[in-house]
């Protein structure tokens, strides 16, 4: 018998889980207290279809617009919200762009499929209406921690069973700490709480299809259990076999819990892939080239 925590449980495997938990509140409302922003914005008819803007220090009327950077929250897409990680935006808006936090229904409620179709159409919202707050609409990424982070890669792929889709306005993405394979999770802790269908085979990146254009940043704690360490890892190699933009990195020092406060603040090396992921966007510095096959594309920190 196995008597070993499930690796899904990340409370079970990190002790200062609650301790992150209130960090990140009581950072979240610093955020808000601290940056110019615009509350609870609709972004679809639906109760749960809102997002925060945030904004650098020096952004007035008349100046030239900036880019956009959204970011998804986790939570095993059945908790959390977009005001338990404000503090994301302190690292966005200290690189000079607008910071997006965005919400969605949650699970068992609403199925996977909403959940992606909402992420997406935040992300369109945000360049249909980039002008009315001083946004570039053709400078837009997105990052997304744990479920986020599997959420946010939609937003640069296509499911296995989706017809072709749009081009999407999202050029570069940062995944930290993302679930790729939803197979897994059908045996774990979660499964009673989501109740997971054929979602697996729809809605597992994994099998997705990458879109050419995009560059794709895979980053993952080395203090993280195995699955999530071995889903960047496979994930990573997919993409590269798949020709595309992509770079793996593994932070040493990092948990599931600690890598994605270290994405809120400024100057750290989650911070460094988020200002890459950033100029990614507009194609100033940091774009990624396709893999020449040579092996291995790692940055690690």
């Amino acid at each position: 018998m196995n008597d070993l925590p499930d690796p899904f449980m990340i409370r079970a495997h990190v002790p200062h889980w609650e301790a992150s938990v209130a960090d990140y509140g009581a950072a979240s409302q610093a955020a808000r207290r601290g940056l110019r922003s615009r509350l609870n914005v609709s972004y679809g008819e639906h109760a749960d279809e809102k997002l925060d803007l945030f904004f650098p220090h020096d952004v007035r009327a008349g100046l030239a617009v900036r880019p956009i950077h959204m970011f998804v929250h986790g939570g095993y897409w059945r908790s959390f919200s977009k005001d338990d990680y404000s503090f994301v935006a302190d690292s966005i808006t200290a690189l000079g762009a607008i910071a997006v936090i965005v919400d969605y229904s949650l699970l068992p409620g609403a199925r996977m499929a909403t959940l992606v179709d909402q992420v997406r159409r935040a992300a369109r919202w945000l360049s249909g209406h980039a002008g009315e707050f001083g946004g570039d609409p053709t400078a837009i990424s997105a990052s997304g921690h744990s479920a986020g982070a599997h959420l946010a890669s939609y937003l640069v792929f296509c499911g296995p069973q989706e017809p072709a889709r749009e081009p999407s306005p999202v050029r570069s993405v940062l995944l930290v700490s993302g679930i790729y394979d939803l197979a897994p999770l059908i045996r774990s802790f979660l499964q009673p709480e989501v109740h997971l269908t054929d979602e697996v085979a729809r809605w597992s990146p994994a099998t997705a299809r990458p879109r050419a254009e995009a560059d794709v940043r895979i980053v993952v704690g080395a203090r993280e259990t195995p699955p999530f360490l071995e889903q960047a890892q496979e994930l990573s190699d997919r993409l590269r076999e798949a020709r595309s933009r992509v770079a793996h990195s593994v932070i040493p020092s990092e948990d599931h819990m600690t890598i994605v406060r270290e994405l809120g603040r400024p100057g750290t090396p989650c911070a460094a892939l988020l200002k890459e992921t950033i100029a990614a966007s507009s194609g100033a510095h940091g774009r990624l080239s396709p893999p020449s096959g040579s092996g291995p594309v790692r940055v690690d920190h």
